[in-house]
């Protein structure tokens, strides 16, 4: 090979590696920031606590904070040595693969199981709508992430270290198993075409739901719920299919690091990819306050009067007194009651 070609992909290499830092910074910045008060907002507020929804929202916030620190993990080691170490020891490249695939199973059918419970509260049948328990949502969500740890290990131990290729599935059965289920329809096609069917399902419903005698609370929580789900679900779609196809691509035609100019290429695209695939674990909290002023006012509630008004008393004891307790009682009543804003 001519020193100008090498010297092109070595100049491809370097900006794949300084796009993923960049771009992982800012957006694992903005995605750990957002999805910590998801997780704070929906565990706070006394509206959200029974809603099996807003459960469902929770698991999988919870699901993104982890991957989002397994990605933290993987550009600090790029930061270091260039790249994500996946290519240096054989333990590493499971578990990376094992617990990158439970978070993204986790994540992509909690988002299933958001809209197919919405579909199931917002319908006009009243059999339907009490068939979804809190409680048998609990079980389903325990009994899918058995599932996932057990899949993601199973499948994550046919990673392998290949001398010229890296970190990539070295069994055949793995690779027509990834090829032809696991990619195009167990994250792929099915997550994608049930939460799409249930959640404009769910928006239909929601449309009539003034015909129905329900409480004006529950008819306001319906419609936001029903509301942050369809856009959650459109975000999901366009961010995690790009990468899934890119995926198949990869495990079936694996560039050979003794190509340099089509493995730096490669690098770059799955760069790409990646950073696309890492907008659906980041985004689901801007998504819900920009569609949602009814979830902007929430979030301001808990950020003012539950953490700053809390710190205060706590911490300042204003004019170092002590409160009257049938204040405090009166100050809990209003906070709750404000909380169905």
């Amino acid at each position: 090979m001519s020193s100008s070609s090498s010297s092109v992909s070595d100049g491809i290499l370097k900006f794949a590696t300084q796009y993923s830092l960049h771009t992982g910074c800012i957006m694992l910045s903005f995605g750990i920031i957002g999805t910590v008060l998801n997780i704070f907002v929906f565990t706070q507020l006394k509206l959200f606590r029974t809603n099996r929804c807003a459960f469902y929202i929770t698991v999988e916030s919870i699901s993104n904070l982890v991957y989002q620190f397994l990605s933290i993990s993987l550009i600090t080691l790029t930061s270091i040595y260039g790249d994500d170490a996946t290519g240096r020891s054989s333990i590493w490249c499971k578990f990376r693969y094992i617990l990158a695939q439970i978070c993204g199973l986790t994540t992509f059918y909690m988002i299933c199981f958001s809209a197919v419970d919405q579909f199931f509260s917002t319908n006009h049948r009243y059999h339907l709508r009490q068939m979804c328990t809190l409680k048998l949502g609990r079980y389903f969500t325990f009994v899918f992430i058995c599932f996932a740890i057990i899949h993601s290990i199973a499948l994550g131990s046919s990673y392998g270290i290949q001398p010229t290729l890296g970190c990539t599935i070295s069994n055949y059965v793995a690779v027509e198993y990834s090829t032809f289920f696991f990619y195009p329809v167990l994250i792929g096609f099915l997550p994608i075409v049930i939460a799409s069917l249930f959640s404009i399902l769910a928006y239909h419903n929601v449309r009539h739901i003034v015909r129905r005698q329900l409480p004006i609370v529950r008819r306001k929580l319906d419609k936001q719920i029903t509301a942050m789900v369809l856009m959650r679900v459109i975000a999901f779609v366009c961010s995690a299919s790009p990468f899934n196809a890119y995926r198949i691509y990869t495990i079936n035609f694996p560039t050979s690091q003794s190509m340099p100019m089509a493995y730096a290429v490669g690098r770059l695209i799955q760069a790409i990819f990646a950073s696309i695939s890492i907008i659906n674990n980041i985004i689901s909290f801007y998504i819900f306050i920009i569609f949602s002023s009814r979830f902007r006012r929430q979030v301001k509630f808990v950020l003012v009067k539950k953490c700053w008004h809390r710190w205060k008393y706590w911490c300042c004891h204003i004019n170092n007194q002590i409160e009257p307790d049938n204040n405090i009682e009166a100050r809990n009543s209003q906070m709750e009651s404000e909380e169905n804003i």
